[in-house]
C-alpha cells in the first residue's frame, strides 16, 4: 500500500520525497489498516459468551456511543452518535459489547444507512433478544467539504427489529428516551 500512496501523491502533484511527505506513505498505511479493521474481526469474537440469565425483560439502551467510519463511495470520515436499544429475552449481554459491535461495523467501508442495519441484524441473531433498535446520528465530510457542502447538515438513520417493528408503544419509549438529555 505504501507505495500506491507513493503514486497517489504524485498524481496529486506532490513530491513524496520532500521532507513533510516521506513518512506519509507510511502513516496513511497504518491509518487506513486501523480505520478498515473491522474486515478482519469475527462478530462471535465481539460478544466472546457475555450473555447473562435475567428474570427482567425491561428495555437496555446505550446511547451516545461515539464512532468514525469512512464513507464507500469517497473514503471521507463521517462520524455522530449511535444508540442501540433491545427487549431482553431472558438473558443480557455485557454493556460493553454494544458499542463494540458498533466499532466492528463501523471500522470498514460504509454507508450510514446499511451500518445501522448491520449493527440491529448482528444483536438480534447474536443476543436473540425481544427486539432491537438502532439509530444513528452523523455528519459526513463527504457532503461538508465536497459535493453540496453543508456544514450543519445531519443525518439520522434508524433500524427497528423485532418488537420495536411490531409494537408502536415499545418504539414510541425507545425514541422518547432518547429524546430525553437528562445525565445520570
Amino acid at each position: 500500500m505504501k507505495e500506491l500512496i507513493k503514486k497517489l501523491l504524485l498524481e496529486l502533484g506532490e513530491d513524496p520525497e520532500r521532507e513533510g511527505l516521506k513518512g506519509t506513505p507510511r502513516r496513511v498505511d497504518q491509518s487506513l489498516r486501523f480505520l478498515t479493521k473491522g474486515y478482519h474481526q469475527k462478530i462471535e469474537d465481539i460478544f466472546n459468551g457475555a450473555f447473562f440469565t435475567i428474570s427482567s425483560e425491561e428495555m437496555v439502551i446505550v446511547k451516545d456511543i461515539e464512532f468514525y467510519s469512512l464513507c464507500e463511495h469517497h473514503m471521507l470520515p463521517f462520524f455522530g452518535v449511535c444508540h442501540i436499544a433491545y427487549l431482553p429475552n431472558q438473558k443480557v449481554v455485557g454493556l460493553s459489547k454494544l458499542p463494540r459491535v458498533l466499532e466492528y461495523f463501523s471500522r470498514r467501508l460504509q454507508i450510514q444507512e446499511q451500518l445501522t442495519c448491520q449493527i440491529a441484524e448482528a444483536i438480534l441473531e447474536q443476543v436473540n433478544p425481544h427486539g432491537v433498535g438502532v439509530v444513528i446520528e452523523a455528519k459526513h465530510l463527504c457532503m461538508m467539504m465536497r459535493g453540496v457542502q453543508k456544514q450543519s447538515s445531519t443525518t439520522v438513520t434508524s433500524a427497528m427489529l423485532g418488537a420495536f417493528k411490531e409494537n408502536p408503544k415499545a418504539r414510541a419509549e425507545f425514541l422518547d428516551l432518547l429524546r430525553n438529555n437528562a445525565r445520570y
